[in-house]
């Protein structure tokens, strides 16, 4: 049969696609958030080894012992823990990613993260590792920090063409935050929002400056990275369209092509020659696609805000000193608030789509003292951490709180790598 244009087989339609997104409507309001860390030596700037008597498998198997976490596994290979609906994955280059259940406020999330901290904080000094609170590795270069042995990771760093890809996957730490959208019109409006504010946000938190022990000229060499690891799956997700759909954005990912499929425990490399869209008009090989194929095609998709069910929004790096926690506290002040959407809205919409994806290249090295047109960007970087935080505090829960440290910092005229 075909839909839309899209011959598919029995088992997999187009409608099947769309449904990933329309079934995460939903009425709560939650915010999720994951949040990656380097792990280096406490003596000393060098990356923690997966392997070895002290490397971070031994420490995943000691602390899953030691606060009864489970196992999660590829193949025989730890690489990960989880506990109820919390996860401690590993990224490419053993970057710890602590992955939240969902919370009603900023508050749960403080305090399950520093409940998992206190627990980590035992075996951490058993082992000599400290896990740092930054966007790039300082000292070690990919060139020493050896991919994790999870299977899909080497496919990918095989496939991934950016001159900067394998900086991306084994030495960068960022944090994520998860937004709930109500129905299609609520998740295209956040979505397109969210993606306005992303350079903005990746100046606030630029953290990355220095990295092989030198300055690297640039205030998040994170974002540097991200714009020099795939084109075809990477960027802006929209063209910042106001009538944007599920559809528009199902139709980008048919349209992207295919690093791999999972078969019976095994990964088979399609090494992009083939797009979804034709994966789904004529096959592969002997293989024929299914639901899963297209959630795992969904994941190897890296824009700079992701749609799942619910909104991913991704390119921050990596902040501690109670920085990480303004994160969510920004999205849950603008986002969960019609005025505050309104507010953001009109303050960025007078900017073209061109100046907003130019500002995402000016940001990385520049950051806050990146210009928009002529006009320097720290007002208005100001401006959106004041819309979020007169939200909380009206709101009355007292998460206003969490965003004190942001707004002194952006008063002072500075991001968290020049603190």
């Amino acid at each position: 049969m075909s839909y839309c244009g899209v011959k598919t087989e029995e088992h997999l339609e187009y409608n099947q696609l769309l449904d990933e997104y329309l079934l995460g409507c939903k009425t709560e309001q939650r915010i999720g958030l994951e949040y990656e860390r380097i792990p280096v030596s406490r003596f000393g700037s060098n990356v923690i080894p997966y392997e070895g008597e002290f490397g971070v498998r031994e420490f995943l198997r000691e602390f899953a012992k030691s606060d009864n976490w489970d196992y999660i596994l590829d193949g025989e290979e730890i690489i990960g823990l989880k506990k109820l609906h919390d996860t401690i994955t590993l990224e490419p280059g053993c970057q710890f990613e602590l992955s939240l259940e969902p919370k009603e406020t900023v508050h749960e999330l403080k305090a399950r993260i520093e409940e998992i901290d206190r627990a980590l904080k035992p075996i951490l000094e058993e082992f000599e590792i400290k896990l740092l609170n930054i966007g790039v590795s300082p000292q070690t270069t990919y060139k020493n920090i050896k991919l994790i042995p999870k299977k899909r990771y080497h496919v990918m760093a095989n496939y991934l063409w950016g001159i900067l890809s394998d900086v991306m996957m084994r030495e960068t730490a960022g944090i994520q935050v998860g937004i709930d959208y109500k129905s299609e019109e609520d998740a295209m409006k956040k979505f397109r929002l969210a993606n306005l504010m992303m350079p903005f946000a990746t100046a606030m938190y630029a953290n990355s400056k220095i990295r092989g022990g030198v300055d690297t000229g640039y205030k998040s060499f994170r974002a540097l990275a991200w714009l020099n690891t795939d084109n075809d799956r990477c960027g802006f997700a929209t063209r910042f369209d106001r009538n944007m759909c599920f559809k528009d954005y199902v139709n980008l990912l048919l349209d992207t092509p295919m690093i791999f499929i999972n078969r019976e425990d095994k990964v088979v490399s399609l090494n992009g020659r083939i797009t979804f869209k034709q994966f789904m008009e004529a096959g592969y090989e002997d293989f024929i696609p299914t639901i899963d194929d297209w959630k795992l095609h969904a994941n190897l998709y890296f824009p700079e805000v992701r749609l799942r069910n619910f909104i991913e929004i991704r390119n921050h790096d990596c902040v501690g000193g109670g920085l990480e926690y303004s994160i969510p506290a920004l999205y849950k002040g603008i986002m969960y608030s019609k005025s505050a959407i309104e507010e953001v809205e009109e303050l960025l919409n007078r900017y073209t789509t061109n100046e907003i994806k130019e500002l995402r290249y000016n940001v990385a090295r520049s950051a806050i003292h990146a210009k928009i047109g002529k006009f320097p960007i720290l007002s208005i970087c100001k401006e959106l951490a004041e819309i979020a935080f007169y939200t909380l505090k009206t709101a009355g829960g007292g998460e206003e709180e969490y965003l004190v440290p942001l707004i002194k910092m952006l008063k002072h005229g500075k991001c968290p790598c020049e603190e």
